[in-house]
């Protein structure tokens, strides 16, 4: 399968090629920019594959929740290209995207990603045995306090928290102290593209006009957990 994914829901805007078990990928740390940045990447991952986009069986993309331009921009782009060629197109999760960066480890994660306005976007994910995340709780958006005090029932604990959340908020920070914790992660499209080739695989791809943003803030659209993997 050759499959493009797009990210540019936060400060890291990336993409990445993947072509059955290999990737190329490339990424960009900046607070703006990301319109005049995907374009070039995309085309750099398509040279150096050798490809063109209408040999591609699909586009996946971060489709939030995150930076409402960030994630306009990478709908946008992948609408242009997939009308251009006709290809389906996958939304994926940015929580899922962070929580696939994890080690691949037994028991519940928890994704906190800062989302300003003393505010982080948060869920919870597990590893199925394919070695891919799925949800097990819907995605939302709450202060720090509102998340220790929803999880503060989870039973075993966590086996690690990650994410921007825990560095942007002390308390996050020190209630998970005793927890294993990535508090730099930012989405990245190669787990995008890993995500997304298996919800293709699934039958998940959709026609790009329907490619749809997630801005859990504005509540336009409510996250649901995935079906679980046995």
């Amino acid at each position: 399968m050759k499959l493009l994914a797009l990210d540019a829901a936060t400060e890291q805007c990336s993409v990445a090629l993947r072509i059955d078990a290999h990737c190329i990928s490339r990424s960009v740390v900046t607070p703006r920019g990301h319109a005049e940045l995907i374009l070039p990447m995309i085309d750099e991952v398509l040279d150096e594959a050798g490809l063109k986009l209408n040999q591609l069986d699909a586009i996946a993309f971060g489709r939030g929740p995150g930076a409402f331009t960030g994630v306009r921009i990478a709908i946008g782009v992948v609408q242009g290209l997939a009308f251009a060629c006709d290809l389906p197109v996958i939304g994926i999760s940015n929580l899922a995207a962070v929580a696939q960066r994890c080690p691949v480890i037994t028991g519940e994660i928890l994704v906190c990603m800062d989302a300003r306005m003393n505010e982080v976007y948060w869920g919870r994910f597990k590893f199925a045995d394919d070695g891919l995340v799925t949800s097990t709780s819907d995605e939302q958006v709450s202060s720090p306090e509102t998340v220790i005090a929803l999880t503060a029932s989870v039973t075993p604990a966590f086996a690690m928290t990650i994410g921007t959340g825990l560095s942007a908020y002390p308390a996050l920070r020190e209630h998970f102290r005793k927890i294993s914790s990535d508090a730099t992660a930012l989405p990245h499209a190669v787990e995008i593209a890993k995500l997304g080739e298996r919800d293709f695989e699934r039958g998940l791809a959709v026609d790009a006009a329907h490619a749809q943003p997630v801005y859990l803030r504005d509540q336009v659209t409510h996250v649901k957990p995935a079906s679980t993997v046995s």
